[in-house]
């Protein structure tokens, strides 16, 4: 990870009268997990959204592998090589699993041996196949989505809350799939409340307050460090498991 593949510089983003993002500087390595941690309303979803331009930036720069996209409209970001896994995972429930992923390939028909890596790495997309994505658990659809945005092969990945309601036995299989996809080389930007899995997936860490970048540096080194955990956030990270 010796360069940045994503950068924001002072990105202000208001909705409304709101001004939620605040003068937001973030670098996201290339080849890497990168982890946005923060309350509850602080802006992690809005940076996401922001970036996929959802969300216009009000000011600032946002340079995705040297290219500024701040002022391209979202189906532009998207084929540039960024795909956006959304908090509410947008699956089509009236539609099939099969329906869902095909309307996710947009650069035309499947490559058979994507899908069947695919399949390996969330096995329930092979099982419920044929049957429609509102049938599904919500660890299920949770899978659907992060599969659905995997099944063309993306630069970057932004993934919103993948933990968010899932057993614990689902979160261990959804950490072990993203770490497969980080292998591929795939660098992923990661908002993620689950201290445990963020911490196995993480490379680097931005923790944001109020619309604010207020730490950025190791993941392994804000791990180690409960009084550090503290100051960031109020109380130790390890209580967001």
């Amino acid at each position: 990870m010796t360069d940045m593949l994503l950068r924001l510089a002072g990105v202000h983003t208001h909705i409304g009268p709101y001004h939620i993002l605040q003068d937001v500087t973030l670098d996201v390595p290339r080849g890497g997990v990168s982890v946005l941690l923060g309350r509850n309303g602080a802006g992690k979803s809005t940076t996401l959204r922001t970036i996929m331009g959802l969300w216009r930036a009000s000011a600032g720069e946002i340079h995705f592998d040297g290219k500024a996209i701040h002022s391209l409209a979202t189906p532009e970001i998207a084929r540039s090589g960024i795909a956006y896994v959304p908090e509410n995972m947008g699956v089509f429930s009236d539609l099939t699993v099969a329906e869902n992923m095909r309307l996710a390939a947009v650069d035309g028909p499947f490559d058979a041996r994507r899908l069947a890596w695919i399949k390996e790495l969330f096995p329930p997309i092979a099982t419920f196949w044929d049957k429609t994505a509102g049938t599904l658990s919500g660890g299920q659809k949770q899978m659907l989505s992060v599969a659905r945005a995997i099944i063309e092969p993306r630069r970057l990945i932004l993934i919103d809350e993948p933990s968010k309601g899932l057993a614990p036995a689902i979160i261990a299989s959804m950490t072990s799939a993203l770490r497969e996809l980080k292998e591929t080389d795939t660098t992923i930007l990661l908002v993620e409340q689950n201290f445990v899995m963020a911490s196995a997936l993480g490379d680097t860490v931005a923790v944001m307050d109020d619309g604010r970048i207020v730490h950025a540096g190791d993941m392994r080194a804000l791990a180690a460090d409960a009084g550090l955990q503290e100051r960031l956030m109020g109380l130790s990270l390890e209580e967001h498991q």
